[in-house]
């Protein structure tokens, strides 16, 4: 079965400095998958060789299929994205918001409120779609943002940190939404983190630290009798109150 996302020998260098070294992982179709590391692991930098806001000759990515080197718009085609920080017009609503991004993948008309509709209610905020971005809570803010990722009907999805600065309750309602995008849609996601209660014991869990992968496979079997949280502390020294 073709992979959803597939890098080799990835490496990545600012200037002298290393980030990334020989970074190698697959992930199959339909499958939530958490990049789970410590700040300044290098998962952001590795999402912007994904997304193709930084490259490098070494190494290979492949999305849904696509080298991202050799055909680099089919590639980006496939995905959508959710960075860090947040990149909603606030002074926009959440439809005007989504039907703007629509417009920039070149839809409009029926076809774009058709997917608009279906992306809102896929994440839930239906009823809100003529309110403010402004006003919303960061919970809502961050599911407009998976909405209009999804606008364009993306085979993979990449979440970069999306729960920064939100509370327990807004977490875990994000993190379920995207578990069931996977479970009912085949969507296949990748997840970056460095809270370890945001995977699930039957997440594929990739563990980066220090621009390398420490370890790869099921969370359950990668934690074995301990916690995760126990478990990642122990693979990366990471301070416990980030972890």
């Amino acid at each position: 079965m073709r992979a959803g996302i597939a890098t080799e020998g990835v490496s990545f260098r600012y200037g002298r400095k290393e980030v990334l070294n020989d970074v190698g992982f697959s992930v199959e179709r339909g499958r939530f998958a958490a990049l789970l590391g410590p700040n300044g692991a290098g998962k952001s930098t590795l999402f912007g060789l994904l997304t193709r806001l930084f490259t490098t000759p070494e190494g290979r990515i492949e999305i849904a299929g696509q080298d991202m080197r050799k055909t680099p718009r089919a590639a980006l085609a496939r995905m959508g994205v959710v960075f860090q920080s947040t990149t909603l017009d606030l002074d926009l609503t959440i439809r005007q918001n989504l039907r703007y991004f629509a417009a920039l993948h070149g839809l409009s008309g029926r076809a774009a409120e058709a997917r608009i509709d279906a992306a809102l209610e896929r994440l839930a905020i239906a009823d809100r779609a003529g309110e403010r971005a402004r006003g919303l809570n960061g919970g809502h803010r961050r599911r407009t943002e998976i909405a209009r990722a999804l606008i364009h009907d993306p085979e993979v999805l990449l979440l970069d940190e999306p729960t920064v600065g939100l509370d327990a309750a807004a977490r875990a309602g994000i993190t379920d939404h995207v578990h069931r995008l996977c479970a009912d849609e085949g969507l296949t996601v990748l997840w970056a983190t460095h809270l370890t209660d945001e995977v699930a014991d039957t997440d594929r869990l990739i563990v980066l630290h220090e621009g390398r992968i420490h370890a790869d496979g099921e969370a359950r079997e990668i934690r074995g009798a301990q916690d995760l949280r126990t478990c990642f502390l122990k693979m990366t020294g990471a301070d416990e109150a980030s972890a």
